[in-house]
C-alpha cells in the first residue's frame, strides 16, 4: 500500500512550550515537541505521565446512577435473584466477569448470562429473558448492550424483571423503560467523559456501588485489567477517564493478572514480557473473542471468573483452537471477499463496500470488514444470511461516522446499533440490495477525499542520532496508546542498507534492516513486515525515506528496534 505522509512542523508558538518543556522538566527536544504539538503543557504533563486513580470522576455524575445503585441495594436486601448479562464480544465478556467477580463477594444469589451469537443473534433476547424467568431472576444487569432494547425489556416487565441497562452505544430517541440506565452517550447526560467502553460503564457502577456502601475503592483495583483489555479490545479513546483506567489497568495485568488472563497470558506465548495496549489488541483481545465468534461467549466469561489456574490454563487452552479456527475461516472468508471487490473494482468503483455471501459465518464477519476497511481505505459493511434475515457488520475509516451511515437507512433495518466506527445490523435478505444502493449513496454524498486517503501522520522528522536510551524511556511514558493517544511516528530522511539488510519470514514477505544514515555511525535495526516488495530497491544502495513507531527489541535486552510502516524512495531517486 501506497501511504501519503502528512507532517505538519511545529508552529511557533508550540516551539515556546517545547523550549519550556526542555528548561523545566529535562525531556529530550524530540520529546519536547511532540508534547507541545499533542497540547500537552507543563501543568499538563505530570497527569499525563502519571495518571492517578484518584482523578476518576465521581460515578454519582452519571445520568440514573442514583437510581441504579438503589435499586441493586434493594434487590440484595430483598435477596433477589440477579442475573449479569452481557455482549459475545470482548468488551462485553470482560465488563460481565468485572461486574460478576466484585459482587459475588458481597452477595452469593447471582448467576451469569451470555447469549448465543448464532441461536440468540446480538443484544438481549428472549431467550435469555425466559431463561431468567424460569430461574427466579428479579434483577438483571446488562453491559454493553441493551439500549435498543425496547420490545425486549417490555416483554421482560411483563414477568417481572426489572433491568439496569449499561451501555456506550448511540441511543435512539426512545429508551427502554428500564429501572435505570447507565449509558454516559445519552443526550440529557452532562457526564464529563463520553467514551467510555462498556467494561468501562460496569466499573463505573461497581465504583458508585461500592461508595454508596462503605467498601473501599482498593477492593475494584485487581478488576482493572478487564478495564485494559476492553478499552483496548473495543478501540475507544485512551484519553481522560479511559487513559487512567488504562493506565492502572496494564499495570494490574503485567503485576498480578487475573488468573483467567493470566491463562491467555501464558498460551500466547506472552510470559515475561511488559504486555502493552497492542498485545491486547492482536493476542489476548482476539481469544476472548473466539468462544463467541466459533461457539457461545459464556466460555469465555467462564475463564475470566475461574479462580483454579489449572482448570483455567485447560479453558484457555480450548479457547485458544476455537482461535485458530476462526483464523483459517477468516482468512478464507477475507479471500472471497477480495475477489469479489476485485470483480467489482473492474467494473466500478464505489467511495464504500457491500458484500454479502449466504454462505459466510456469521461471528466472523466483524474481522473481515475490518480487514477491507483497511485493505482498500474505505467504510466497509459485510453481511451473511440468517434464515429470511440478513445480519452484518460495519466498520469506517478514520473521520467517516458509518453508524450515521447506517442510520439513514434505518426504514429496511429490523435493528441497528454501534458507534462512529463500528456498527452491527439486521435486515431482510431481500432488502439487501436495496441497502447496499442507499448506503453507496449516502457515502459518496458525504465521505471526504482525505477519509479514504491510506495516510501516515508524523509527528517528527528526526535523525537516527536522536535515538538515544534517553528519548526512548521518555517515549514509552506516552502509553497507553490507542486513539486519541496514538504511538508518536517518525520519520528519517535518506537512509541507507548497511549492507546486512535481508528478506525475512515463512514466505518471505518481511524485510529485517539494518540502517545508516549520514549523520552518524549508529547501526540502527528495524523490521518491515510485508513490504518485501522494497527489498530490492533497499539492496540497490540507493537512499530512501521511512516511516516507522521505535519499538523495545525483545531479542536484545534494553535495545530500540524500529517498527517500519513505510519505505519511500528518496524524491529523485526510483
Amino acid at each position: 500500500m501506497h501511504f501519503k505522509w502528512k507532517y505538519d512542523p511545529p508552529t511557533p508558538e508550540q516551539k515556546k512550550d517545547a523550549e519550556k518543556l526542555i528548561d523545566n522538566l529535562k525531556v529530550s527536544p524530540v520529546i519536547a515537541t511532540i508534547m507541545a504539538k499533542r497540547g500537552i503543557k507543563e501543568e499538563d504533563a505530570k497527569k499525563f505521565f502519571h495518571p492517578q486513580l484518584n482523578d476518576l470522576i465521581d460515578p454519582f455524575l452519571m445520568k440514573d446512577m442514583d437510581a441504579a445503585v438503589e435499586r441493586l441495594n434493594e434487590a440484595m436486601g430483598r435477596k433477589e435473584r440477579i442475573m449479569v448479562y452481557g455482549d459475545y464480544d470482548v468488551d462485553g465478556c470482560t465488563a460481565v466477569a468485572l461486574v460478576y467477580k466484585f459482587l459475588q463477594q458481597y452477595y452469593s444469589n447471582i448467576d451469569y448470562y451470555i447469549p448465543d451469537r448464532y441461536d440468540e443473534g446480538y443484544g438481549v433476547s428472549r431467550k435469555g429473558i425466559d431463561f431468567a424467568h424460569e430461574t427466579g431472576v428479579g434483577l438483571i444487569i446488562i453491559l454493553d448492550c441493551g439500549i435498543k432494547a425496547i420490545k425486549e425489556i417490555e416483554y421482560a416487565k411483563e414477568l417481572g424483571i426489572d433491568f439496569i441497562i449499561c451501555d456506550h452505544h448511540v441511543p435512539d430517541e426512545e429508551m427502554p423503560q428500564a429501572a435505570a440506565i447507565l449509558n454516559p452517550k445519552r443526550e440529557d447526560d452532562t457526564y464529563p467523559f463520553k467514551h467510555l467502553c462498556g467494561c468501562g460503564v460496569g466499573f463505573k457502577f461497581m465504583q458508585a456501588f461500592a461508595k454508596s456502601n462503605g467498601i473501599s475503592f482498593s477492593r475494584l483495583i485487581p478488576l482493572l485489567d478487564f478495564c485494559a483489555v476492553s478499552i483496548a479490545a473495543d478501540i475507544v479513546p485512551v484519553t481522560g477517564e479511559n487513559r487512567i483506567l488504562a493506565y492502572h489497568g496494564l499495570k494490574q495485568l503485567n503485576q498480578n493478572p487475573n488468573i483467567g488472563l493470566k491463562a491467555i497470558i501464558d498460551i500466547c506465548g506472552l510470559n515475561g514480557r511488559t504486555l502493552s495496549m497492542s498485545d491486547i489488541v492482536f493476542k489476548i483481545g482476539p481469544r476472548i473473542n473466539a468462544s463467541g465468534r466459533m461457539e457461545n461467549g459464556r466460555e469465555s466469561v467462564n475463564l475470566l471468573v475461574e479462580k483454579d489456574f489449572a482448570v483455567a490454563f485447560d479453558k484457555a487452552k480450548h479457547i485458544n483452537e476455537y482461535n485458530e479456527q476462526r483464523k483459517d475461516i477468516d482468512k478464507q472468508m477475507t479471500e472471497e471477499a477480495n475477489l469479489i471487490v476485485g470483480r467489482l473494482e473492474s467494473q466500478q468503483k464505489h467511495s464504500s463496500i457491500v458484500l454479502y455471501d449466504e454462505n459466510w459465518k456469521k461471528g466472523v464477519i466483524g474481522i473481515v470488514a475490518s480487514r477491507l476497511t483497511e485493505i482498500y481505505v474505505r467504510p466497509t459493511v459485510v453481511l451473511t444470511r440468517d434464515g429470511e434475515l440478513a445480519t452484518g457488520s460495519a466498520r469506517s475509516v478514520a473521520g467517516f461516522d458509518i453508524y450515521a451511515a447506517i442510520k439513514s437507512c434505518r426504514d429496511l433495518l429490523l435493528n441497528f446499533g454501534g458507534h462512529t466506527y463500528a456498527a452491527g445490523l439486521t435486515l431482510r435478505w431481500d432488502d439487501v440490495k436495496e441497502f447496499r444502493d442507499r448506503f453507496q449513496a449516502y457515502v459518496e454524498e458525504h465521505i471526504l477525499p482525505e477519509h479514504t486517503e491510506a495516510a501516515l501522520n508524523i509527528d517528527a522528522v528526526i535523525d537516527l542520532k536522536d535515538i538515544t536510551k534517553k528519548m526512548h524511556s521518555e517515549l514509552k511514558k506516552f502509553g497507553p496508546f490507542g486513539p486519541g493517544n496514538t504511538k508518536p511516528m517518525f520519520a528519517t530522511m535518506n537512509v541507507y542498507d548497511f549492507g546486512t539488510s535481508k528478506v525475512v519470514g515463512r514466505e518471505q514477505e518481511h524485510i529485517k534492516l539494518e540502517l545508516v544514515d549520514s549523520k552518524s555511525n549508529n547501526v540502527m535495526s528495524g523490521i518491515a513486515f510485508g513490504q518485501s516488495a522494497a527489498a530490492r530497491y533497499i539492496k540497490s544502495k540507493r537512499s530512501f525515506n521511512i516511516a516507522y513507531t521505535i519499538e523495545d527489541n525483545i531479542f536484545k535486552h534494553n535495545d530500540v528496534q524500529l517498527q517500519i510502516e513505510d519505505i519511500q524512495p528518496t524524491e529523485g531517486q526510483t
